[in-house]
């Protein structure tokens, strides 16, 4: 009798064991834990104070599978206080509203958006009326939106446009400064990543103390092709999905947004090196931004000395900021968090079902730790 309790106790173990593997978590929750930095209390873009998201996602009837994610650098009015901002382009293939402004004053004055293709300009129109709506913008007279995308036309009736200005305006006042969605939700509703269900993904580093003890925060959205590699692991290959894979329908195109927050005293111009070095993570997970994947980078300090005011009789502005030959752990950092982050909004994702019928499947969980495992990949 005790024989067979002890049997049943380990078959009931393998069988959850074996369900837990099949539930879609983060990638840390399977022991995965690239680089060798500590994540912040939500291992998100949010770890960085005040920064906050808000998503709205669009799933209606057989066609529609799209959305909106919205990053806000602060909980105040960021047209009255922009903050520090740069941008880098990996790849060029997209429509990358309000880039050329930051690049050339160093600064933001929205929040960001995320959404789909041929969206974006309705989107930039929508912050553009959520800022003039805004008491103490009374009298402005320009507005610089700032909204990136990726093309989600595979899964979504892309043409129909359907993300609306309640729908923008939904997300931004939903926007949280805890835990963020991940998978298929928001601006990564109807995305492919890596031969997968792509998605939103996020996560986040915190520096020693003898390093500054900054935090950086990260947030994608994954919409690109190449050979999938997880944690040093040929995953895509080991899995027979991956571009050029021989007989393999595989669509290597698509677009990759990643945005950047960190606590960190930056000067545009160090912004700028630190959106650099994100590109390095998306190589690290297989991508080498094929001819149609738009790929950029935008980084943004929230540190208050560098909040910069609309209205100032001030000439001149002292502020302090972080040296250059200290900036190399924060270049780590943001390798490291943006890595995970694209991991995560695989892990995350759900099998999606679409316009004209297709369907995109997820990362299939236990294959892939199987995997891992085999490579040493991962933690137990």
């Amino acid at each position: 009798m005790i024989r067979h309790a002890i049997l049943f106790i380990v078959l009931l173990s393998f069988f959850s064991n074996s369900h837990a593997q099949d539930q879609r978590k983060r990638a840390r929750d399977f022991g995965i834990e690239p680089g060798i930095l500590t994540p912040g209390k939500w291992n998100a873009i949010t770890d960085v104070k005040g920064v906050s998201v808000g998503q709205k996602t669009l799933i209606v009837g057989d066609s529609i599978r799209t959305g909106v994610t919205v990053i806000m650098p602060h909980q105040g009015n960021i047209f009255q206080e922009k903050v520090p901002a740069a941008v880098f382009v990996g790849n060029g293939f997209g429509k990358a509203l309000g880039f050329t402004q930051i690049e050339e004053l160093g600064n933001l004055e929205t929040p960001i958006a995320l959404t789909n293709t041929l969206n974006a300009f309705l989107v930039a129109n929508n912050l553009i009326d959520y800022t003039l709506s805004i008491p103490e913008n009374a009298k402005i007279r320009s507005v610089n939106p700032i909204v990136g995308e990726t093309n989600d036309g595979w899964l979504n009736d892309i043409r129909g446009r359907h993300v609306k200005y309640k729908h923008v305006i939904e997300a931004i006042h939903s926007a949280t400064t805890s835990s963020v969605a991940e998978g298929n939700v928001g601006a990564g509703t109807g995305t492919r990543c890596l031969g997968f269900k792509g998605g939103i993904g996020t996560s986040s580093r915190v520096l020693p103390k003898e390093k500054g003890g900054y935090t950086i925060g990260v947030l994608v959205q994954t919409n690109f092709g190449g050979i999938l590699t997880i944690n040093g692991a040929p995953v895509g290959e080991e899995l027979n999905n991956f571009y050029m894979a021989n007989d393999v329908p595989y669509v290597v195109d698509g677009s990759c947004m990643i945005v950047i927050a960190t606590d960190a005293p930056l000067s545009a111009r160090n912004l700028k090196r630190l959106a650099k070095r994100s590109f390095l993570a998306f190589g690290k997970v297989g991508s080498f931004s094929s001819n149609g994947s738009g790929d950029y980078s935008i980084a943004f300090s929230t540190h208050p000395q560098l909040r910069i005011p609309y209205n100032t009789k001030d000439i001149e502005k002292t502020t302090s900021e972080v040296s250059n030959d200290r900036m190399s752990p924060l270049f780590l950092a943001v390798v490291e968090a943006t890595e995970e982050a694209i991991y995560n909004s695989l892990f995350m994702a759900t099998d999606i079902k679409g316009q004209k019928g297709r369907t995109m499947k997820a990362l299939p969980i236990k294959k892939t730790l199987k995997i891992m495992d085999a490579y040493n990949a991962r933690k137990k």
